[in-house]
């Protein structure tokens, strides 16, 4: 099946915010808030690529990965008291996306 338009934005704004958040895995903030905690900020912005991989290829995994990538970061960034600017901007968008993927979810591939 053809992916959607739409699928396609929300991919590329996905994979867009995974090259900006990924240099903040390095960022001194991040290294003072613990030891552990780069890598897990690195897992998290490892799920979401991975989710919009997924979407990319429409198959519905790719939704579930990203509703639960979305979930985690949310508790990770509140967690952490990491609530600037994109987070903000991300907590307005991605219920959004989260909507429009669940529209879709019926019509995507469920094979690998």
């Amino acid at each position: 099946m053809k992916r959607p338009r739409i699928i396609t934005t929300i991919c590329v704004i996905g994979f867009i915010s995974v090259l900006l958040t990924f240099p903040q895995v390095f960022s001194p903030s991040i290294k003072k808030l613990g030891l552990i905690v780069p890598a897990i900020f690195g897992v998290l912005v490892a799920m979401h690529f991975i989710s919009c991989v997924g979407l990319w290829f429409f198959k519905q995994w790719g939704v579930q990965l990203y509703l639960i990538s979305f979930f985690a970061r949310l508790l990770f960034r509140i967690g952490f008291d990491l609530t600037g600017p994109f987070f903000f901007i991300s907590l307005l968008t991605e219920p959004v996306f989260i909507f429009i993927l669940l529209k879709y979810y019926k019509r995507m591939n469920v094979n690998l």
